[in-house]
């Protein structure tokens, strides 16, 4: 039997592969972001929609949940972040499902890039979105009245909802692979997020809703996520929920993204 080792020539190999495949995914990532620049119109959800449901939300509930908008703001204001950013995972699936659709992968499969540079740039490009949304989303609050606890804490915050929207990517992107058609990955995806959202601890506590609903919102890994963001910014303490939300993001990485890479390599 023939043990085969691995030489130096192997290893200098298998860098310059990897270090190409850095490269030509950040090419792709920057097509992406030209993409933002040419049609600013796909921004528009990471940019109006913060606005709009940050002031309308503190508005319609403040009063009736905390007796003022000042008071709600520490509970709105997290919720608000971690549900725009986290419907706005959508587009990875949409994006890359218009771009199979027209022919646009077929193309650079027949270019002397690396074959999961576009997938992988799409996702890198879509963090660029995440960091939008999350500082709309605070420079709003801030100028409501919001006051975070801690600076570091914040930062912290903001790192966890830009993994957790990463790790959610994935499940999109794998769903735009297998899907036909861009508008049905839009259509059931935002409405599943919506409700996810809407049925968790961000807007109004558990203790409020009716017992079935109450036992869903619990175990919510938006409310995870969403009571880890608060803990962070207003606090500026650890607690279990951002264990949660980060085996639970981590979870999701280690599962789809090895499923989504090898379904995208067999269909190009």
């Amino acid at each position: 039997m023939t043990i085969r080792t691995i030489s130096e020539d192997d290893r200098t190999l298998g860098h310059i592969t990897a270090r190409k495949a850095l490269l030509d995914t950040a090419t792709m990532a920057r097509r992406g972001l030209l993409k933002f620049k040419h049609t600013p119109q796909q921004l528009l959800d990471v940019i109006a929609v913060p606005v709009v449901f940050t002031v309308m939300f503190a508005n319609i509930f403040g009063g009736a949940i905390a007796g003022t908008v000042d008071a709600y703001l520490p509970v709105l204001i997290p919720g608000v972040l971690v549900n725009i950013v986290i419907t706005s995972t959508v587009v990875v699936g949409v994006q890359l499902r218009v771009d199979i659709d027209k022919g646009v992968f077929d193309r650079f499969v027949s270019l002397p890039i690396s074959r999961i540079a576009p997938l992988s740039g799409s996702l890198v490009a879509a963090i660029v979105r995440y960091v939008i949304a999350i500082a709309i989303t605070l420079a709003v609050g801030l100028a409501m009245g919001y006051h975070p606890a801690s600076a570091l804490g914040t930062m912290a915050a903001v790192a966890l909802v830009v993994y957790a929207a990463f790790s959610l990517s994935w499940v999109f992107a794998f769903i735009g692979v297998l899907m036909s058609k861009a508008s049905s990955i839009q259509g059931i995806s935002a409405l599943t997020l919506t409700t996810i959202g809407f049925m968790s601890n961000a807007f109004v506590p558990p203790e409020s809703m009716p017992d079935w609903m109450r036992t869903i919102a619990e175990v919510n890994p938006i409310s995870h996520l969403v009571s880890a963001v608060r803990s962070l910014a207003n606090e500026g303490q650890a607690d279990m929920h951002i264990v949660w939300s980060l085996l639970g993001s981590t979870l999701v990485i280690a599962v789809i993204a090895p499923l989504t890479v090898r379904t995208y390599l067999r269909r190009l």
